[in-house]
């Protein structure tokens, strides 16, 4: 039988091996009974899988027998719904570190496994599980196979933990080495703010180092490998999420400093790698309340629609913490947002100053702002 055994597994059998030798250093059996009963889940259970990371399903069996009233160690094994565990598709530890006769998996585990037993993503497919009993040598199959129906997941079975954009379109160029990392918004999730260039090739790497998982994308999904290219020079936020296999983009056109009282706008300037800026910029002419209320925030005009980013709550002056400056996006637009938003630094005002505006949705750092008086 070609079974794969975790390091635990090996580890576990040399310790064994030393605990059944008597003093004579004869080794005494240590054979186990196969596990007689699967418990769960049901036979023929079907699952449809979510991507949340909370997502469990629990397996089940009854507890197998050491010769020498000893522990037994435990594996689950999955298989093709036409195998016959003599070359099982995978084979995992059980809870404790295989010390227990029972299993917790995930559903983001259980996806991997439907894929390597062939079923497509979105796809249902049938698979079959059982148990092996050991000491860590000599596996003894369970008496009981049960079958498993699993709707996969609509994403990747591969989730990469970082991802980057690179090519000829992008702001880097095609030097890998030089590549966009994006930011990771949860597991699976990403997204960047960035300048691409009209009708040349961009693409998004797993690493910037050795053989990266290359993808693009096509329609409305993410595929492996290929290219991607867009219509228009523009600078454009990608959101890929990998758990359903699909993205979002929108072109970003307008980014503006918006005070709150006079519900002025000062245009901000992209300058690249995510960030927008305005240097030197004077404000005059406001008085009363336009000039005195010191509440600011950000509104940013895309091919989607406007939207505003607001402090994660926040309505008081700086503190002096970088914290303070950071930034989340909002989609309901409106003149007050109080708790939402920041204040000048000034205590006389908006008009007859000189400002430098920075607003940074950058994804290798905090999304944040600076305003500073000169």
């Amino acid at each position: 039988m070609k079974i794969k055994y975790s390091k635990l597994i090996i580890l576990s059998f040399l310790s064994l091996v030393f605990a059944a030798c008597n003093s004579d250093g004869v080794v005494r059996d240590i054979g186990v009974s196969g596990v007689k009963k699967l418990y769960e889940p049901a036979d023929g259970k079907s699952v449809i899988l979510q991507s949340s990371a909370s997502a469990t399903l629990y397996f089940e069996w009854e507890p197998a027998r050491a010769e020498d009233s000893g522990n037994v160690l435990y594996e689950i094994a999955f298989d093709k719904a036409n195998g016959d565990f003599s070359n099982p598709i995978t084979i995992l530890a059980s809870d404790n570190n295989g010390g227990t006769n029972h299993a917790t998996l995930t559903h983001k585990q259980l996806n991997k496994i439907a894929a390597m037993a062939g079923i497509e993503s979105s796809k249902q497919g049938t698979l079959k599980w059982t148990v092996f009993s050991s000491k860590g040598i000599n596996p003894v199959k369970a008496d009981e196979e049960r079958t498993l129906t699993l709707t996969r997941l609509a994403g990747f079975a591969d989730i990469p933990n970082e991802l980057y954009i690179t090519g000829e379109g992008t702001e880097t160029g095609s030097d890998i080495s030089k590549a966009l990392i994006m930011k990771k918004i949860a597991d699976g999730e990403f997204e960047i703010y960035t300048k691409l260039n009209a009708d040349k090739a961009f693409k998004f790497v797993s690493s910037v180092t050795g053989t990266p998982v290359e993808y693009s994308l096509s329609g409305e999904k993410i595929i492996l490998g290929g290219t991607s290219t867009i219509s228009k020079t523009g600078v454009y936020k990608y959101y890929l999420d990998f758990n359903i296999g699909s993205f979002t983009t929108k072109e970003v056109t307008k980014v503006s400093l918006f005070l709150n009282w006079s519900q002025k706008k000062i245009e901000l300037t992209y300058k690249g790698l995510g960030i927008w800026e305005t240097t030197n910029y004077s404000i005059t002419g406001l008085s009363g309340n336009n000039n005195t209320d010191d509440r600011y925030k950000f509104r940013m005009e895309s091919s989607t629609g406007e939207t505003e980013w607001r402090a994660i709550s926040n309505d008081s002056k700086p503190t002096g913490n970088e914290a303070y400056y950071h930034m989340v996006e909002r989609t309901n637009v409106e003149q007050w947002t109080d708790n939402q938003i920041w204040k000048t630094p000034s205590t006389t005002g908006w008009s007859d100053k000189t400002y430098d505006i920075t607003f940074s949705l950058n994804a290798s750092v905090p999304y944040t702002h600076n305003l500073v008086i000169k």
